[in-house]
């Protein structure tokens, strides 16, 4: 049987991720797991598929303009060509010669004479003129949009929100690569004497810029390794580390983790609890709360205590005022990882914010009187923009007279992240993902009043 190529398999995981709706990070580990290739071949599959749907909206700008309005063309040959053009625009080491026989081998391959003929002179073509110039785009906005790769709506909802050079700032690290980071399991091991047993492994670490847990992996691969196995470690943005600090949990306390799956931030916090009181940990789904048992199990925290539940049902099972911490990692759009699931911001619509905002309202109003006078509730998602974030925790914060900000939050909070931090506006923080080179993340939180 004929083994595929680094670029054919690039195009079927296109075809999967775009056609399929597949998730690209678990296509890309599932095809790169079962394939002999090297780790040299395995970076390019990565940079081409991660690349195309990076940049899929200038690369259709660029193949629009060698592709007649009326030729109707399959998904599959579109894909090959955006990923031919992808090569000569964003890297810098491939022969203009093999981006073309390389594209036509494979058009021959999977269709007629007549798909190799266009595939070749659409090449061809490009390869002689160049891509059209993006600046003679207009308006402004479909010029922006089109030249960062991000759709006009969600450019346009952070240039009004944030501003437009924040706005670029953010589409801008969104088409880098994402850096791989791991905390440090200190129920088992710390940081530094994880980067040596890291290195017995052939996998280089060094110190992580925002979290004390975190080391950012240079060289190697930390998923699978038997630091990983013997759950010394686990895979984690250092943004999303921040929130078990936030939380501030400390031993003997009960706390509720309400969106918990799959369970990073859950075993974060029975860390620093040193493993003593009780976490529940609550999802919708099963196959989530299966995950934070396995990853419980993996890291050795036993005070984790999962149960397949609506947060917004929480009010129902649990009793009032029975949790010292309330965690609410609230479901959301997912627009700050879009460097690591790029796929994101070609599915999401700006209607679906609001639905997801509707959801958030109701777990905080079901999970707020489940705490405990003095207690504190912490808000976080993986998104930007302030419907989900600064909006919902204002809203919170008007309608519960029993709540005020905290005013210890910010302390609980790295440096960099004091100093970014402003009072005034209450105790919450975005953080954008060009700032610290960390998916973009919001953290806020809420103190219940004891008096």
């Amino acid at each position: 049987m004929r083994k595929k190529t680094v670029r054919e398999t690039a195009l079927d995981l296109l075809i999967k991720i775009e056609k399929k709706h597949a998730y690209s990070q678990l296509a890309l580990n599932e095809a790169l797991l079962n394939s002999d290739f090297s780790g040299r071949d395995k970076a390019l599959v990565t940079q081409l598929v991660y690349g195309v749907l990076q940049r899929k909206l200038t690369l259709n700008y660029f193949l629009e303009s060698f592709v007649p309005r009326k030729r109707k063309i399959d998904d599959w040959v579109r894909l090959l060509l955006l990923i031919s053009i992808y090569q000569k625009v964003f890297l810098d080491r491939i022969p203009d010669h093999a981006i073309v026989n390389e594209a036509a081998k494979i058009a021959a391959r999977r269709g007629h004479r007549g798909i190799v003929g266009f595939v070749n002179g659409v090449l061809r073509q490009f390869l002689r003129q160049g891509p059209p110039d993006l600046r003679a785009i207009g308006p402004e906005e479909r010029r922006l949009s089109i030249t960062y790769s991000h759709p006009e709506w969600l450019f346009d909802l952070w240039s009004k929100e944030f501003g437009e050079k924040t706005a670029v700032a953010i589409c801008e690290a969104n088409n880098r690569a994402p850096r791989v980071t791991v905390r440090a399991n200190r129920l088992k091991t710390e940081p530094g004497l994880l980067a040596e047993r890291l290195a017995d492994e052939g996998i280089q670490a060094k110190p992580g810029v925002l979290s004390p847990d975190a080391l950012v992996i240079a060289e190697g691969q930390a998923a699978g390794s038997a630091c990983f196995q013997e759950g010394l470690l686990t895979i984690q943005d250092e943004s999303s580390m921040l929130v078990a600090g936030a939380v501030s949990p400390k031993p003997g306390m009960t706390i509720l983790d309400a969106c918990a799956g799959p369970g990073g931030k859950t075993t974060h916090l029975a860390e620093k609890m040193n493993n003593e009181g009780a976490i529940f940990a609550l999802d919708l789904h099963e196959h989530k709360t299966k995950l934070i048992d396995e990853t419980a199990r993996r890291m050795g925290a036993a005070v984790i205590h999962t149960r397949v539940l609506d947060a917004r049902h929480a009010g129902d099972v649990f009793t009032k005022e029975s949790f010292d911490r309330i965690l609410i990692d609230a479901p959301c759009s997912g627009l700050g990882v879009i460097r690591r699931k790029p796929e994101i911001k070609w599915e999401k619509e700006k209607s679906g914010i609001a639905e997801l905002a509707v959801i958030q309202h109701d777990i905080l109003e079901s999970c707020a009187p489940l705490l405990k006078r003095g207690g504190l509730l912490v808000y976080s998602t993986c998104t930007i923009g302030k419907m989900e974030n600064e909006r919902q925790l204002l809203r919170f914060a008007d309608n519960h007279p029993e709540f005020s900000w905290d005013p210890a939050f910010f302390s609980r909070l790295p440096g960099p992240l004091q100093a970014a931090g402003n009072e005034s506006k209450g105790s919450m923080i975005q953080i954008f993902p060009f700032q610290f080179g960390t998916d973009g993340f919001f953290i806020g939180c809420m103190k219940k009043r004891d008096d």
